[in-house]
């Protein structure tokens, strides 16, 4: 069998079985693709059934050596692994080589976060004699309020919104849903939006459900979104580098700093593992130690 083959049924198995999102399966699929060609490349392509750890290693070795961020080292072995896993749930392989393969360490970067006076000085940017103005205040409540991904604010729709409970449902990776408390102040807004903007307007086919809108009715995109935010920070004079994804990480570190319960916060973030939860415990020794270091009397040389 063809490792055209293999990477075919590969493709069909991320897609139905795992759910993951396009770009991710164009990723692993990549990756698979990058250790065929160097298999060929020093003659030892073979059936991907006859692969052996060794090989793998070399292959990791090559990668390393062509001068990629360990990041994306890191993502290339995740991407073989997943190969190698499915090749052993079909049963095409007895003893899956991949087991024991290890990327490259990874320094785990703390992200930028804002706290609430930064949003608030980025809400006071917002021209509310604008059209956009009003949507553009409700977005950054609500993405604040509920730690949503970008996707996640983009796809929210009207009647995931549970006002009287206080609860939205979100669509997260994988089309998975779960429920998250949603702020007061967030839902004033929602509420003001469609009252004085989004029931006056005419969405395009397919978006009748969705809450934010562009100019002409249609999804906003996840680009635009990140536009919007990245003018607000500057006009605010805010220097930090911000992303839509910052105010999720500001979202979950406030909460931890107020003494959140990490399970809690890992099931309002959608997150499948507590590991990728726990970087907001980093972020709270850190904002800790940089609170003893500027107010201890000993902190001082």
């Amino acid at each position: 069998m063809s490792w055209q083959i293999y990477q075919k049924g590969f493709k069909a198995y991320l897609q139905l079985e795992k759910s993951l999102s396009a770009n991710t399966i164009e990723n692993y699929l990549r990756d698979v693709a990058k250790l065929e060609q160097y298999l060929a490349s020093i003659n030892d392509l073979g059936q991907p059934k006859t692969i052996q750890l060794k090989q793998l290693r070399d292959f990791v070795k090559y990668i390393a050596e062509l001068g990629l961020e360990p990041s994306s080292q890191a993502r290339i072995v995740s991407g073989v692994k997943a190969f190698f896993n499915f090749l052993l749930q079909e049963d095409e392989i007895q003893k899956n080589p991949a087991e024991l393969l290890q990327s490259p360490k990874l320094k785990r970067a703390l992200p930028s976060v804002l706290d609430v006076h930064e949003i608030d000085a980025m809400a006071a940017q917002i021209n509310m004699s604008k059209d956009e103005g009003l949507r553009n205040r409700t977005i950054l409540e609500t993405m604040f309020s509920c730690g949503l991904r970008v996707s996640e604010a983009v796809g929210l729709e009207q009647t995931h919104i549970h006002e009287e409970e206080e609860y939205i449902k979100v669509k997260g990776k994988g089309n998975k849903e779960r429920l998250v408390p949603i702020s007061k102040t967030a839902l004033y807004w929602i509420n003001l939006y469609r009252k004085e903007q989004r029931n006056h307007m005419t969405p395009k086919p397919g978006c009748n459900d969705i809450l934010f809108l562009n100019r002409r009715g249609g999804k906003l995109t996840r680009v635009m979104i990140f536009y919007i935010l990245k003018d607000l920070a500057q006009k605010a004079g805010i220097e930090k580098n911000i992303s839509p994804h910052t105010l999720r990480h500001s979202f979950a570190t406030a909460l931890v700093e107020a003494g959140a319960d990490l399970r809690a916060v890992q099931q309002m973030l959608g997150h499948e593992s507590i590991t990728t939860t726990e970087i907001y415990t980093h972020l709270d020794r850190e904002y800790l130690r940089e609170v003893v270091q500027t107010f201890h009397p000993r902190s001082k040389v």
